[in-house]
């Protein structure tokens, strides 16, 4: 199958775009290389999948030296002519979009980036995949999508109609849109409510990363809510097992569908919304405690309040994945600490004494 997979340069489309290659699909990847974190661990994922950062020109075709069915290309997604000129192309089989401005406390700060690549992104990929027949499309959601809802565990059929962020707001936007797609066009869309994603190559503005910097580095770690909050963590090989699954299986309409009493997960259009999570959710005490044994030292920590646009708990309900996949994380926290622990330590220097 020929791919395209937004985002390669990220946290997870690196992951997707290796394990996708290694079992014989054909990728290109797309990534704008932007700065909201350090580029260099950007660079770092490109060159394990064999691209080479001095080979890589805005809106160009780069080769892979690793992998002989890789191309990778800098090109942002809002940039309509551009994506249009790609799919016509490349003639893609399928579409994983993972590319999008992420994070929830930069979207109170700049608001704009998310409208440019989670909107008007989407927007292009959306439009491009219906004018060259791409009838496959799975795409990164979030589970900030629950914004308010205090019910867990997290069901897909809940309403999430009350997001607490920006980001939330065009993660649940995407959906919609996808959902549109869908219904007018017969495209099959997948939605992915990612539930706290972590492991080796991971995002350094998420809890993992911050926190191990910290600690190595004899800092004080902040710790929100006084500690009160939990997280359904799970591991970044897991996400990635759920996502293919996804990708070899597109959306159908769903018979049992009610227009008179719509489920906002399913449709008689070929859509669908999926949690991937671990379905068993952590304290942020425990996992500190359990990134701490890892490391070998406790870390100084800073009591502070909840911030704006957090939420206090977060809990996947991942039935649906279970009943239509056989689909179930298997890597406990303490052996995923321990994968992340040993890859940060190898790949910025802080090694055993």
């Amino acid at each position: 199958m020929k791919i395209l997979v937004t985002g390669t340069a990220g946290f997870i489309g690196f992951h997707l775009a290796q394990k996708l290659l290694n079992r014989g699909d054909e990728i290109v990847g797309l990534d704008n290389i932007n700065d909201y974190y350090d580029t260099n661990l950007k660079y770092a994922r490109l060159e394990k999948l064999g691209i080479i950062k001095d080979e890589i020109t805005s809106n160009k075709l780069v080769y892979s030296k690793t992998y002989t069915k890789h191309k990778f290309i800098k090109m942002d997604m809002s940039n309509t002519n551009e994506i249009n000129a790609l799919f016509e192309k490349e003639k893609f089989d399928g579409v994983c979009n993972l590319a999008a401005q992420a994070g929830v406390r930069y979207s109170l700060e700049n608001p704009h980036a998310y409208i440019d690549s989670n909107i008007k992104g989407f927007m292009n990929i959306l439009e491009a995949c219906r004018h060259n027949n791409v009838k496959n499309l799975s795409y990164a959601s979030s589970s900030s999508v629950y914004g308010l809802n205090k019910s867990q565990p997290f069901k897909t059929s809940d309403h999430t109609d009350h997001p607490v962020s920006l980001y939330a707001a065009t993660k649940k936007s995407n959906e919609m849109m996808a959902h549109t797609y869908s219904h007018l066009y017969d495209i099959s869309t997948t939605g992915l409510r990612f539930f706290t994603v972590y492991g080796p190559w991971g995002r350094p503005d998420m809890a993992p990363m911050l926190f191990a910097n910290a600690i190595l580095n004899d800092r004080a770690i902040k710790v929100f809510n006084h500690g009160n909050m939990s997280r359904d963590f799970t591991y970044v090989d897991d996400i990635v097992d759920g996502i293919i699954k996804i990708i070899d299986n597109p959306a159908k309409a769903n018979d049992n569908f009610d227009s008179e009493n719509p489920r906002p997960d399913i449709s008689s259009a070929p859509y669908k919304i999926y949690n991937i999570g671990n379905n068993s959710p952590v304290s942020l005490m425990d996992f500190i405690q359990t990134l701490e044994k890892s490391i070998g030292k406790e870390a100084k920590k800073n009591f502070t309040d909840m911030q704006d646009g957090d939420v206090v708990s977060t809990y996947a309900d991942t039935s649906d994945l279970i009943k239509d996949f056989d689909y179930k994380p298997d890597t406990n926290l303490h052996n995923g600490i321990e994968e992340f622990v040993s890859w940060y330590r190898k790949f910025y220097g802080e090694l055993d004494d």
